[in-house]
Protein backbone atom coordinates (compact mmCIF):
# COMPACT_ATOMS: atom_id res chain seq x y z
CA UNK A 1 0.00 0.00 0.00
CA UNK A 2 1.19 3.27 -0.69
CA UNK A 3 1.63 6.44 1.23
CA UNK A 4 -0.88 8.21 -0.61
CA UNK A 5 -3.32 5.36 -0.30
CA UNK A 6 -2.70 5.47 4.09
CA UNK A 7 -2.63 9.20 3.90
CA UNK A 8 -6.29 9.02 2.51
CA UNK A 9 -7.38 5.90 4.98
CA UNK A 10 -6.54 8.33 8.28
CA UNK A 11 -8.29 11.55 6.58
CA UNK A 12 -10.98 9.00 5.62
CA UNK A 13 -11.42 7.43 9.36
CA UNK A 14 -10.62 11.24 10.82
CA UNK A 15 -13.72 12.40 8.71
CA UNK A 16 -16.05 9.73 10.16
CA UNK A 17 -15.17 10.04 13.92
CA UNK A 18 -15.97 14.23 13.29
CA UNK A 19 -19.53 12.69 12.12
CA UNK A 20 -19.81 10.77 14.82
CA UNK A 21 -18.61 13.05 17.59
CA UNK A 22 -20.43 15.87 15.93
CA UNK A 23 -23.72 13.74 16.97
CA UNK A 24 -22.59 13.89 20.70
CA UNK A 25 -24.66 16.99 22.33
CA UNK A 26 -22.65 19.52 23.21
CA UNK A 27 -19.73 18.66 20.98
CA UNK A 28 -20.22 21.95 18.76
CA UNK A 29 -19.69 24.23 21.89
CA UNK A 30 -16.68 22.19 22.49
CA UNK A 31 -15.10 21.93 19.26
CA UNK A 32 -15.45 26.06 19.43
CA UNK A 33 -14.27 26.36 22.81
CA UNK A 34 -11.00 24.73 22.06
CA UNK A 35 -10.32 26.58 18.93
CA UNK A 36 -10.72 29.90 20.48
CA UNK A 37 -8.48 28.81 23.60
CA UNK A 38 -6.00 27.61 21.06
CA UNK A 39 -6.25 30.22 19.34
CA UNK A 40 -5.97 32.65 22.24
CA UNK A 41 -3.49 30.63 24.77
CA UNK A 42 -2.40 27.45 23.33
CA UNK A 43 -0.52 26.96 26.93
CA UNK A 44 -3.75 26.62 28.18
CA UNK A 45 -4.86 24.01 26.05
CA UNK A 46 -1.77 22.37 26.72
CA UNK A 47 -1.98 21.97 30.23
CA UNK A 48 -5.91 21.25 29.98
CA UNK A 49 -4.75 18.18 27.98
CA UNK A 50 -2.18 17.38 30.72
CA UNK A 51 -4.82 17.34 33.49
CA UNK A 52 -7.64 15.56 31.71
CA UNK A 53 -5.34 12.94 30.60
CA UNK A 54 -4.06 12.81 34.35
CA UNK A 55 -7.77 12.44 35.22
CA UNK A 56 -8.74 9.65 33.00
CA UNK A 57 -5.11 8.07 33.96
CA UNK A 58 -6.45 8.25 38.11
CA UNK A 59 -9.63 6.66 36.95
CA UNK A 60 -8.06 3.95 35.52
CA UNK A 61 -5.58 3.21 37.77
CA UNK A 62 -5.69 -0.12 39.73
CA UNK A 63 -6.98 0.35 43.22
CA UNK A 64 -5.00 -1.03 46.72
CA UNK A 65 -6.66 -3.18 48.73
CA UNK A 66 -6.41 -1.55 52.41
CA UNK A 67 -7.07 -5.07 53.76
CA UNK A 68 -3.80 -6.41 52.38
CA UNK A 69 -1.23 -7.43 55.80
CA UNK A 70 1.77 -5.76 55.42
CA UNK A 71 2.20 -6.97 58.86
CA UNK A 72 4.43 -10.69 60.03
CA UNK A 73 1.29 -12.88 60.94
CA UNK A 74 1.41 -14.29 64.89
CA UNK A 75 -0.17 -17.72 65.64
CA UNK A 76 -2.40 -17.53 68.59
CA UNK A 77 -0.04 -19.10 70.75
CA UNK A 78 2.30 -15.74 70.10
CA UNK A 79 -1.00 -13.88 70.82
CA UNK A 80 -1.44 -15.10 73.61
CA UNK A 81 1.74 -15.05 75.11
CA UNK A 82 2.08 -10.57 73.95
CA UNK A 83 -0.97 -10.13 75.88
CA UNK A 84 -0.43 -12.37 79.10
CA UNK A 85 3.50 -10.13 79.37
CA UNK A 86 1.65 -7.17 78.37
CA UNK A 87 0.69 -4.88 81.63
CA UNK A 88 -0.94 -1.74 81.68
CA UNK A 89 -0.17 1.62 82.64
CA UNK A 90 -2.02 2.06 86.49
CA UNK A 91 -4.05 5.32 85.78
CA UNK A 92 -3.49 6.68 89.30
CA UNK A 93 0.08 6.06 91.45
CA UNK A 94 0.42 3.68 93.91
CA UNK A 95 -0.42 4.81 97.63
CA UNK A 96 2.04 5.26 99.19
CA UNK A 97 2.44 4.43 102.93
CA UNK A 98 1.98 7.95 104.60
CA UNK A 99 -1.10 8.35 102.09
CA UNK A 100 -1.86 4.90 103.07
CA UNK A 101 -1.92 5.72 106.91
CA UNK A 102 -3.70 9.59 106.55
CA UNK A 103 -6.81 7.56 104.52
CA UNK A 104 -7.01 4.85 107.22
CA UNK A 105 -7.33 7.69 109.79
CA UNK A 106 -9.31 10.13 108.13
CA UNK A 107 -12.63 11.52 110.32
CA UNK A 108 -15.92 10.82 107.87
CA UNK A 109 -18.32 13.57 108.98
CA UNK A 110 -22.12 12.31 110.10
CA UNK A 111 -24.93 14.51 109.16
CA UNK A 112 -24.54 18.50 108.78
CA UNK A 113 -21.47 20.40 108.47
CA UNK A 114 -21.27 22.71 110.85
CA UNK A 115 -19.12 24.49 113.30
CA UNK A 116 -19.82 20.91 115.77
CA UNK A 117 -20.08 18.51 113.77
CA UNK A 118 -20.38 14.81 114.35
CA UNK A 119 -18.21 12.40 113.25
CA UNK A 120 -18.78 8.79 112.82
CA UNK A 121 -17.27 7.41 115.55
CA UNK A 122 -19.50 9.51 117.83
CA UNK A 123 -17.72 11.99 118.70
CA UNK A 124 -18.55 15.61 118.22
CA UNK A 125 -15.98 18.08 116.96
CA UNK A 126 -14.98 21.44 116.81
CA UNK A 127 -15.02 21.69 112.54
CA UNK A 128 -12.46 24.22 110.94
CA UNK A 129 -12.07 22.07 108.12
CA UNK A 130 -14.73 23.29 105.73
CA UNK A 131 -15.43 26.40 104.21
CA UNK A 132 -18.55 27.41 106.19
CA UNK A 133 -17.07 30.91 106.98
CA UNK A 134 -20.51 32.91 107.78
CA UNK A 135 -22.16 29.50 108.71
CA UNK A 136 -25.02 29.74 106.21
CA UNK A 137 -25.40 25.93 106.59
CA UNK A 138 -27.53 26.00 109.59
CA UNK A 139 -29.41 29.81 108.05
CA UNK A 140 -32.82 28.96 108.23
CA UNK A 141 -33.85 31.08 105.53
CA UNK A 142 -31.54 29.79 103.20
CA UNK A 143 -32.69 26.61 104.03
CA UNK A 144 -36.10 27.59 103.50
CA UNK A 145 -35.49 29.09 100.48
CA UNK A 146 -34.21 25.77 99.02
CA UNK A 147 -36.91 23.76 99.92
CA UNK A 148 -39.30 25.72 98.56
CA UNK A 149 -37.24 25.96 94.67
CA UNK A 150 -36.64 22.24 95.04
CA UNK A 151 -40.24 21.52 95.27
CA UNK A 152 -40.45 23.84 92.23
CA UNK A 153 -38.27 23.30 89.93
CA UNK A 154 -36.85 19.53 91.14
CA UNK A 155 -33.66 18.75 91.76
CA UNK A 156 -31.81 19.54 88.57
CA UNK A 157 -32.17 20.73 85.20
CA UNK A 158 -31.38 17.96 83.35
CA UNK A 159 -30.11 19.70 80.36
CA UNK A 160 -27.27 22.00 79.35
CA UNK A 161 -27.63 25.37 79.75
CA UNK A 162 -27.24 26.37 75.82
CA UNK A 163 -30.32 23.69 75.12
CA UNK A 164 -32.71 23.32 77.79
CA UNK A 165 -31.43 23.52 80.92
CA UNK A 166 -31.30 27.42 81.55
CA UNK A 167 -34.12 28.44 84.07
CA UNK A 168 -35.32 31.96 85.20
CA UNK A 169 -33.79 31.30 88.51
CA UNK A 170 -29.96 31.12 86.81
CA UNK A 171 -30.67 34.58 85.21
CA UNK A 172 -31.77 36.13 87.96
CA UNK A 173 -28.30 34.77 89.80
CA UNK A 174 -26.16 35.86 87.02
CA UNK A 175 -28.05 39.14 87.06
CA UNK A 176 -27.29 39.41 90.88
CA UNK A 177 -23.88 38.35 90.84
CA UNK A 178 -23.04 41.27 87.88
CA UNK A 179 -25.08 43.97 90.07
CA UNK A 180 -23.11 42.85 93.08
CA UNK A 181 -19.61 43.34 91.45
CA UNK A 182 -20.91 46.42 89.14
CA UNK A 183 -19.81 44.36 86.10
CA UNK A 184 -22.45 44.58 82.98
CA UNK A 185 -22.86 40.69 82.71
CA UNK A 186 -22.03 37.51 84.28
CA UNK A 187 -22.63 33.99 83.20
CA UNK A 188 -22.68 31.19 85.59
CA UNK A 189 -21.51 27.77 85.45
CA UNK A 190 -22.54 24.31 86.78
CA UNK A 191 -18.91 23.45 88.57
CA UNK A 192 -16.57 26.00 90.88
CA UNK A 193 -13.15 24.30 89.71
CA UNK A 194 -14.01 23.69 86.05
CA UNK A 195 -15.11 27.62 85.20
CA UNK A 196 -11.55 28.99 85.55
CA UNK A 197 -10.67 25.90 83.79
CA UNK A 198 -12.60 26.82 81.18
CA UNK A 199 -12.54 30.55 80.67
CA UNK A 200 -9.20 30.55 80.03
CA UNK A 201 -9.31 28.34 77.06
CA UNK A 202 -12.01 29.68 75.70
CA UNK A 203 -10.22 32.85 75.09
CA UNK A 204 -6.50 32.28 74.86
CA UNK A 205 -5.36 29.25 72.16
CA UNK A 206 -2.68 28.12 70.71
CA UNK A 207 0.42 30.70 70.01
CA UNK A 208 -1.51 33.39 72.39
CA UNK A 209 0.14 34.35 75.60
CA UNK A 210 -0.37 33.82 78.86
CA UNK A 211 1.76 35.86 81.92
CA UNK A 212 0.97 33.56 85.19
CA UNK A 213 2.17 33.88 88.77
CA UNK A 214 3.74 31.14 89.47
CA UNK A 215 1.58 30.16 92.61
CA UNK A 216 -1.73 29.79 90.95
CA UNK A 217 -4.11 27.08 92.06
CA UNK A 218 -4.66 23.90 90.46
CA UNK A 219 -7.09 24.78 88.19
CA UNK A 220 -6.23 27.76 86.70
CA UNK A 221 -2.94 25.61 85.94
CA UNK A 222 -5.18 22.78 84.12
CA UNK A 223 -6.88 25.71 82.29
CA UNK A 224 -3.77 27.14 80.97
CA UNK A 225 -2.53 23.61 80.06
CA UNK A 226 -5.52 23.14 78.59
CA UNK A 227 -5.28 26.49 76.32
CA UNK A 228 -2.00 25.07 75.04
CA UNK A 229 -0.98 29.06 74.77
CA UNK A 230 3.12 30.09 75.31
CA UNK A 231 3.05 30.41 79.35
CA UNK A 232 5.52 33.17 80.93
CA UNK A 233 5.87 32.92 84.73
CA UNK A 234 6.83 35.69 87.45
CA UNK A 235 7.59 35.22 90.53
CA UNK A 236 4.50 35.12 93.07
CA UNK A 237 3.45 38.18 93.72
CA UNK A 238 6.41 39.98 92.83
CA UNK A 239 5.08 43.09 90.97
CA UNK A 240 8.80 43.98 89.46
CA UNK A 241 9.20 40.78 88.29
CA UNK A 242 5.81 41.11 86.30
CA UNK A 243 6.90 44.13 84.78
CA UNK A 244 10.37 42.64 83.11
CA UNK A 245 8.16 39.87 81.95
CA UNK A 246 5.85 41.84 80.11
CA UNK A 247 8.55 43.73 78.70
CA UNK A 248 10.43 40.80 77.77
CA UNK A 249 7.16 39.35 76.18
CA UNK A 250 6.72 42.92 74.24
CA UNK A 251 10.34 42.54 72.99
CA UNK A 252 10.01 39.32 71.67
CA UNK A 253 6.56 40.03 69.62
CA UNK A 254 7.70 43.10 68.00
CA UNK A 255 8.26 41.74 64.54
CA UNK A 256 5.72 38.73 64.96
CA UNK A 257 2.02 38.50 64.25
CA UNK A 258 -0.07 40.11 66.94
CA UNK A 259 -1.43 37.35 69.36
CA UNK A 260 -4.23 37.59 72.49
CA UNK A 261 -1.74 37.75 75.51
CA UNK A 262 -3.05 37.86 79.14
CA UNK A 263 -2.34 38.05 82.92
CA UNK A 264 -3.52 35.49 85.24
CA UNK A 265 -3.30 35.72 88.63
CA UNK A 266 -5.63 35.18 91.81
CA UNK A 267 -7.28 37.61 94.37
CA UNK A 268 -6.56 35.77 97.68
CA UNK A 269 -3.91 32.88 96.41
CA UNK A 270 -5.11 29.47 97.89
CA UNK A 271 -1.65 28.10 98.49
CA UNK A 272 -0.44 31.00 99.98
CA UNK A 273 -3.13 33.05 101.73
CA UNK A 274 -1.74 36.62 100.74
CA UNK A 275 -3.71 39.15 98.00
CA UNK A 276 -2.85 40.13 94.38
CA UNK A 277 -1.86 44.31 94.14
CA UNK A 278 -4.85 44.75 92.18
CA UNK A 279 -4.25 48.44 91.46
CA UNK A 280 -0.48 47.98 90.15
CA UNK A 281 -1.36 44.73 87.66
CA UNK A 282 -4.01 46.96 86.53
CA UNK A 283 -1.23 49.83 85.98
CA UNK A 284 0.84 47.39 84.32
CA UNK A 285 -1.80 45.80 81.54
CA UNK A 286 -3.17 48.63 80.99
CA UNK A 287 0.89 49.92 79.78
CA UNK A 288 1.56 46.97 78.03
CA UNK A 289 -2.13 46.43 76.58
CA UNK A 290 -2.74 42.91 78.50
CA UNK A 291 -5.94 41.93 79.37
CA UNK A 292 -6.30 39.83 82.53
CA UNK A 293 -8.09 37.24 83.94
CA UNK A 294 -8.47 37.71 87.68
CA UNK A 295 -9.18 33.78 89.97
CA UNK A 296 -11.75 35.30 92.81
CA UNK A 297 -12.57 31.89 94.10
CA UNK A 298 -11.72 32.49 97.53
CA UNK A 299 -11.80 36.60 97.49
CA UNK A 300 -15.27 36.63 96.66
CA UNK A 301 -17.37 36.67 99.17
CA UNK A 302 -14.35 37.63 101.71
CA UNK A 303 -12.63 40.74 101.20
CA UNK A 304 -14.57 43.69 101.18
CA UNK A 305 -17.67 45.92 103.04
CA UNK A 306 -19.70 43.92 101.58
CA UNK A 307 -18.04 40.71 100.73
CA UNK A 308 -17.62 41.75 96.45
CA UNK A 309 -13.98 40.92 96.83
CA UNK A 310 -10.41 42.20 96.05
CA UNK A 311 -11.97 45.07 93.30
CA UNK A 312 -13.95 46.12 96.70
CA UNK A 313 -11.00 45.98 98.91
CA UNK A 314 -8.48 47.84 97.15
CA UNK A 315 -11.32 50.50 95.60
CA UNK A 316 -10.68 49.27 91.89
CA UNK A 317 -13.48 49.70 89.33
CA UNK A 318 -14.73 46.01 88.31
CA UNK A 319 -14.73 47.10 84.98
CA UNK A 320 -11.42 47.64 84.61
CA UNK A 321 -11.18 43.73 85.11
CA UNK A 322 -11.71 41.69 81.83
CA UNK A 323 -12.52 38.67 83.57
CA UNK A 324 -13.77 37.97 87.35
CA UNK A 325 -13.76 34.44 87.64
CA UNK A 326 -15.29 33.44 91.19
CA UNK A 327 -16.92 30.35 92.89
CA UNK A 328 -20.62 29.80 94.64
CA UNK A 329 -19.68 27.17 96.27
CA UNK A 330 -17.33 28.16 99.43
CA UNK A 331 -18.50 31.55 101.31
CA UNK A 332 -21.67 31.25 99.96
CA UNK A 333 -22.45 27.93 100.55
CA UNK A 334 -24.20 27.14 97.04
CA UNK A 335 -22.72 25.56 94.15
CA UNK A 336 -20.98 26.19 90.92
CA UNK A 337 -18.81 29.58 89.42
CA UNK A 338 -19.33 32.32 87.39
CA UNK A 339 -17.30 34.69 85.29
CA UNK A 340 -18.17 38.17 84.89
CA UNK A 341 -17.23 40.99 82.66
CA UNK A 342 -18.26 42.70 79.76
CA UNK A 343 -21.52 41.29 77.65
CA UNK A 344 -19.56 40.32 74.69
CA UNK A 345 -16.75 38.30 76.89
CA UNK A 346 -20.00 36.74 78.88
CA UNK A 347 -21.37 35.87 75.38
CA UNK A 348 -18.63 34.09 74.01
CA UNK A 349 -18.35 31.80 76.55
CA UNK A 350 -21.82 30.31 75.74
CA UNK A 351 -20.88 28.89 73.23
CA UNK A 352 -16.87 28.37 73.38
CA UNK A 353 -16.75 27.50 77.90
CA UNK A 354 -16.19 23.79 77.50
CA UNK A 355 -17.85 23.91 80.59
CA UNK A 356 -20.56 25.47 80.08
CA UNK A 357 -21.60 24.03 76.77
CA UNK A 358 -21.50 20.41 77.51
CA UNK A 359 -22.36 20.16 80.96
CA UNK A 360 -25.77 20.02 82.74
CA UNK A 361 -27.12 23.15 84.05
CA UNK A 362 -26.76 24.25 87.99
CA UNK A 363 -29.33 23.07 89.88
CA UNK A 364 -32.09 25.77 90.62
CA UNK A 365 -31.74 25.08 94.13
CA UNK A 366 -28.31 26.18 94.35
CA UNK A 367 -28.60 28.95 92.16
CA UNK A 368 -31.13 30.52 94.66
CA UNK A 369 -28.77 29.78 97.71
CA UNK A 370 -26.60 31.77 95.79
CA UNK A 371 -28.51 34.60 95.17
CA UNK A 372 -29.99 34.87 98.53
CA UNK A 373 -26.46 34.62 99.99
CA UNK A 374 -25.28 37.79 98.26
CA UNK A 375 -28.67 39.39 99.81
CA UNK A 376 -27.62 38.22 102.99
CA UNK A 377 -23.88 39.59 102.95
CA UNK A 378 -25.40 43.12 101.35
CA UNK A 379 -28.10 43.78 104.33
CA UNK A 380 -25.76 41.96 106.62
CA UNK A 381 -22.19 43.39 106.67
CA UNK A 382 -21.82 43.26 110.47
CA UNK A 383 -21.67 39.03 109.51
CA UNK A 384 -18.07 40.10 108.05
CA UNK A 385 -17.06 42.19 110.39
CA UNK A 386 -17.86 39.19 113.24
CA UNK A 387 -15.51 36.42 111.24
CA UNK A 388 -12.72 39.15 111.21
CA UNK A 389 -13.01 39.67 114.96
CA UNK A 390 -13.01 35.69 114.69
CA UNK A 391 -9.78 35.47 112.38
CA UNK A 392 -8.26 38.43 114.76
CA UNK A 393 -8.89 36.29 117.50
CA UNK A 394 -7.83 32.96 116.33
CA UNK A 395 -4.22 34.21 114.65
CA UNK A 396 -3.97 36.14 118.23
CA UNK A 397 -3.43 32.49 119.69
CA UNK A 398 -1.13 30.86 116.61
CA UNK A 399 0.92 33.49 114.85
CA UNK A 400 2.95 35.46 117.28
CA UNK A 401 2.52 33.06 120.05
CA UNK A 402 3.79 30.03 118.44
CA UNK A 403 7.92 29.34 118.26
CA UNK A 404 7.35 26.61 115.44
CA UNK A 405 4.68 28.10 112.63
CA UNK A 406 3.82 31.43 111.09
CA UNK A 407 0.45 32.37 109.26
CA UNK A 408 1.40 32.84 105.36
CA UNK A 409 -2.21 34.62 105.22
CA UNK A 410 -3.25 37.82 104.69
CA UNK A 411 -5.01 39.08 107.58
CA UNK A 412 -8.73 38.82 106.14
CA UNK A 413 -8.16 35.83 105.12
CA UNK A 414 -10.56 33.33 107.28
CA UNK A 415 -8.26 30.86 105.88
CA UNK A 416 -5.23 30.72 107.60
CA UNK A 417 -2.58 28.54 106.65
CA UNK A 418 0.33 27.81 109.46
CA UNK A 419 3.85 27.12 107.40
CA UNK A 420 7.09 26.14 109.45
CA UNK A 421 9.01 28.68 110.17
CA UNK A 422 12.08 28.97 107.93
CA UNK A 423 14.63 28.63 110.72
CA UNK A 424 13.63 26.05 112.32
CA UNK A 425 13.10 23.89 109.03
CA UNK A 426 16.98 25.15 108.00
CA UNK A 427 17.84 24.08 111.53
CA UNK A 428 16.38 20.59 111.80
CA UNK A 429 17.26 20.07 107.87
CA UNK A 430 13.46 19.11 107.81
CA UNK A 431 12.93 17.52 104.16
CA UNK A 432 9.22 18.58 102.53
CA UNK A 433 8.34 14.94 102.92
CA UNK A 434 9.13 15.38 106.57
CA UNK A 435 7.24 18.51 106.83
CA UNK A 436 4.04 17.20 105.27
CA UNK A 437 4.08 14.81 108.14
CA UNK A 438 4.81 16.90 110.89
CA UNK A 439 1.86 18.50 110.35
CA UNK A 440 -0.22 15.33 109.65
CA UNK A 441 1.21 14.72 113.08
CA UNK A 442 -0.69 18.12 114.19
CA UNK A 443 -4.15 17.39 112.32
CA UNK A 444 -4.55 13.91 113.98
CA UNK A 445 -3.00 15.84 118.07
CA UNK A 446 -5.56 18.34 117.35
CA UNK A 447 -8.67 16.06 116.45
CA UNK A 448 -7.55 13.71 119.17
CA UNK A 449 -7.90 16.68 121.48
CA UNK A 450 -11.59 17.37 119.91
CA UNK A 451 -10.83 20.21 116.77
CA UNK A 452 -10.87 19.28 113.08
CA UNK A 453 -8.42 21.24 111.12
CA UNK A 454 -6.76 19.81 107.65
CA UNK A 455 -3.83 20.22 105.49
CA UNK A 456 -2.92 22.27 102.63
CA UNK A 457 -2.54 19.83 100.04
CA UNK A 458 -0.02 19.65 97.19
CA UNK A 459 -0.67 19.91 93.38
CA UNK A 460 0.03 17.01 91.11
CA UNK A 461 2.41 17.02 89.06
CA UNK A 462 2.24 16.76 85.12
CA UNK A 463 3.44 13.60 83.92
CA UNK A 464 7.05 12.89 83.01
CA UNK A 465 8.12 16.13 84.59
CA UNK A 466 11.99 16.57 85.20
CA UNK A 467 12.96 18.23 88.50
CA UNK A 468 14.48 21.18 86.40
CA UNK A 469 10.81 22.45 85.16
CA UNK A 470 9.25 21.80 87.89
CA UNK A 471 9.12 25.27 89.17
CA UNK A 472 7.57 26.80 92.09
CA UNK A 473 6.46 24.48 94.85
CA UNK A 474 3.73 25.17 97.69
CA UNK A 475 4.78 24.54 101.27
CA UNK A 476 3.12 22.33 103.09
CA UNK A 477 1.03 23.98 105.73
CA UNK A 478 -1.67 23.52 107.62
CA UNK A 479 -5.42 25.06 107.18
CA UNK A 480 -7.48 26.27 109.90
CA UNK A 481 -10.61 27.43 108.23
CA UNK A 482 -12.62 30.37 110.19
CA UNK A 483 -16.34 31.04 111.33
CA UNK A 484 -18.84 32.74 112.80
CA UNK A 485 -20.65 29.83 114.01
CA UNK A 486 -18.01 29.73 116.77
CA UNK A 487 -18.16 32.50 119.29
CA UNK A 488 -14.60 34.65 120.09
CA UNK A 489 -13.89 32.11 123.52
CA UNK A 490 -14.92 28.97 121.39
CA UNK A 491 -12.20 30.58 118.77
CA UNK A 492 -9.50 31.47 121.41
CA UNK A 493 -9.81 27.74 122.95
CA UNK A 494 -9.58 25.84 119.49
CA UNK A 495 -6.30 28.13 118.73
CA UNK A 496 -4.47 27.08 122.13
CA UNK A 497 -5.33 23.34 121.34
CA UNK A 498 -3.17 23.85 117.68
CA UNK A 499 -0.33 25.71 119.33
CA UNK A 500 -0.22 23.04 121.83
CA UNK A 501 -0.67 20.14 119.27
CA UNK A 502 2.17 21.73 117.27
CA UNK A 503 4.29 22.41 120.14
CA UNK A 504 3.89 18.64 121.18
CA UNK A 505 4.70 17.32 118.30
CA UNK A 506 7.25 18.93 117.04
CA UNK A 507 8.98 18.37 121.21
CA UNK A 508 8.27 14.68 120.58
CA UNK A 509 10.01 14.62 117.28
CA UNK A 510 13.61 16.26 118.99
Amino acid sequence: MELQDVHSMFLHGLDGLSIQFQKVPGSAIFLRYVRSSYQDDPVRSAVELFLFLFAVRYMLAPKYSTQKQNYVPLSDEEIDELVEDWTPEPLVAPQTSFEEAENEKRPVIVGPTGPKSKLSNGRTVTNLASYNFYNFVANEILKEKAIQTLRTYGVGPCGPPGFYGTQDVHMKTEADIASHLGTPACIVYAQAFSTISSVIPAFSKRGDIIVADKAVNYAVRKGIQISRSTVRWYEHNDMEDLQRVLGKVIKEQVKKPLTRRFIVTEGIFENVGDIVDLPRIIELKLRYKFRLILDETWSFGVLGRTGRGVTEQQNVDATEVDMIVGSLAGPLCAGGGFCAGSDEIVEHQRISAAAYTFSAALPAMLATTASESLSLLQTNPDIMVQLRENIKAMRAQLDPRSDWVSCTSSVENPIMLLVLKSDIVTSKHISINEQEQILQDVVDETLTNGVLITRLKSMPRALNTAPKHVGWELQPALKVCITVGLSRKETEKAGVTIRHAITKVINKRK
